[in-house]
């Protein structure tokens, strides 16, 4: 059964960083294209970044700068460090795959910017 598990958020000042994990069971992820996802408060859930099988990477272009994504297949992890945190970062931070089919999601975790 797969199981994402989302940790590292938190309550942060604005202009602080966070590194947020997400640990995958069930399933080996170096097979998987992955990504972070966010959803803010009465929005929907948008992608921010993605890692490809291949290690690289992509940042969508608000985040580009002050997000970086990354994995660690031997932990069956997927990291993503943010900088400079604004308030407009708030919101509940999921991973999973970076496209259909998801797998199924986590409970996500939180990350509360204070201005």
């Amino acid at each position: 059964q797969v199981q994402l598990v989302e940790s590292g958020g938190g309550l942060v000042q604005a202009g602080g960083s966070l590194t947020l994990s997400c640990a995958a069971s069930g399933i080996t992820l170096s097979l998987y294209d992955m990504a972070w996802y966010r959803q803010a408060p009465g929005k929907e859930r948008e992608l921010v970044a993605t890692t490809l099988t291949g290690d690289s990477a992509n940042i969508g272009d608000s985040e580009k700068g002050r997000f970086a994504i990354s994995r660690d297949n031997a932990k069956n992890t997927v990291y993503l460090q943010i900088y400079s945190l604004k308030s407009e970062d708030t919101a509940v931070y999921y991973c999973n795959r970076d496209s259909w089919p998801y797998f199924p999601w986590g409970q996500g975790t939180q990350v509360t910017v204070s201005s």
